[in-house]
């Protein structure tokens, strides 16, 4: 197919998209290129985060530490001599608009690369658009796996990462019986399949799977199934505001943690500062940061950012850190590229996913310690950790990996086969691009 053709198919598809939904943006034959980048010039990288409605409580933290990390690297030279210029925009907690914006900054600011989403939904939302533009995601939060795309850098934890291990440690210390409870969307109903899995191996026992609205803030007739269920302890998936509802709804209906506690993948520090730390305390989170790690490195992050002007919200956090990562992944990423090419002009976003794999985040630079990414899959190599909620907020390890645990996007659906560079490889060798 020559040029002509490939660029009447573009402009077409588009015009048909316009006559689907005339509301929408649409970009000019220009503008249809995407990004490049020129010397002397900032890179543009867009921060696509919710900074309104009900994802606003974790996403509000990681665009101001994203700004704060582009701030640290900026100080520091920057990438290659260029300044780092971040374009933000609010998605609003609307999968629609996360679409939307995702289109604008790819196609009319021209970011080299996305940062953003908390939601495996609005992540999925967005990545048709990232794909048809050869662009590049940075997502940097914990997700469920069973996806493999060429375009996208994760640096949170997958199910094997998490939920593996704080399963059998619930069961281990508080009883076999377990009600799973989370917001109705793809990430918990998938990560609740891993669960199920460890439990079984674990020797447990499910007692009930209910799924709530996402921001839905009405849990009691979902409390009254778990009194009626008696479980041990409730393994929860719920996100957002609806996480803050949940905890304090728990605590309010007379539920006691210390014969029932929620074991969480999403209840972090800045969760339980918005609820309040009476809610919070005695409850368990599995992540691999926790603002109270004691390390060198952690400390003055910790104390940095809280005095910082991005620090007003008065903690950090698993999905903060994680995000503040993907920054100096992508810095080490695109100075691997440039090194290769020898000319930051030749430089696209494909490109700095391509160098990436074997990424290494030190410990001097990552508070969490050092982190690396899959060569094959492009998540993150991570140490797991289990924290205690206390009466302060803060949270008490109270267990974590002696090892690195390697990222597997398969890890419940080994016959789907291995998530490699140029795509999901069966056990029959085809190989099928960018998964989703």
């Amino acid at each position: 197919m020559d040029l002509t053709r490939r660029k009447l198919l573009k402009q077409s598809s588009l015009a048909a998209a316009a006559i689907a939904a005339p509301h929408l943006w649409l970009p000019t034959a220009r503008e249809a290129w995407g990004a490049t980048l020129k010397k002397g010039e900032p890179i543009k990288v867009g921060l696509l985060f919710s900074l309104t409605g009900q994802l606003a409580v974790p996403e509000e933290d990681s665009t101001l530490v994203m700004q704060y990390a582009i701030d640290e690297i900026n100080k520091n030279g920057g990438i290659a001599g260029h300044p780092i210029q971040p374009v933000i925009v609010d998605a609003k907690s609307d999968f629609n608009v996360y679409s939307e914006k995702a289109k604008e900054l790819i196609i009319r600011e021209k970011v080299i690369a996305l940062f953003g989403c908390y939601t495996s939904a609005s992540r999925k939302a967005i990545l048709p658009v990232v794909m048809s533009q050869n662009s590049l995601l940075y997502y940097p939060t914990c997700y469920e796996g069973a996806e493999c795309t060429q375009n996208t850098i994760c640096t949170g934890p997958l199910a094997n990462q998490h939920s593996k291990d704080l399963i059998p440690y619930m069961v281990k210390n508080f009883g076999k019986k377990v009600f799973f409870v989370g917001s109705n969307y793809v990430w918990p109903k998938e990560s609740n399949k891993n669960a199920k899995i460890w439990l079984q191996e674990a020797g447990g026992e499910l007692l009930g799977e209910e799924y709530i609205p996402l921001g839905s803030s009405e849990f009691g007739p979902v409390l009254g199934k778990i009194r009626d269920a008696k479980p041990n302890f409730i393994f929860s998936t719920v996100v957002g505001a609806s996480d803050i509802a949940f905890h304090k709804q728990f605590k309010q209906e007379g539920f006691k943690v210390d014969s029932m506690p929620i074991a969480s993948l999403t209840t972090g520090e800045i969760e339980t500062k918005a609820m309040g730390a009476e809610f919070g305390a005695g409850h368990f989170l599995s992540a691999p940061y926790f603002q109270s790690l004691d390390n060198p490195t952690n400390q003055k992050f910790v104390e940095s950012f809280l005095k910082s002007k991005y620090g007003k919200n008065g903690s950090t956090h698993y999905n903060m850190e994680e995000t503040y990562l993907s920054a100096y992944v992508f810095k080490a990423g695109l100075e691997a590229a440039i090194k290769k090419t020898g000319n930051i002009e030749e430089v696209t976003s494909r490109m700095i996913r391509d160098v990436s794999g074997g990424v290494r985040v030190e410990d001097n630079i990552s508070p969490e310690g050092l982190i690396w990414i899959d060569g094959d899959n492009f998540n993150s190599w991570l140490k797991p950790k289990i924290g205690q909620c206390q009466a302060d907020g803060s949270f008490k390890i109270v267990s974590e990996a002696k090892e690195h645990v390697a990222p597997d996007p398969y890890s419940i659906y080994p016959n789907a086969g291995k998530c490699m560079a140029n795509g999901l490889v069966a056990p029959d060798g085809k190989v099928r691009k960018n998964v989703i």
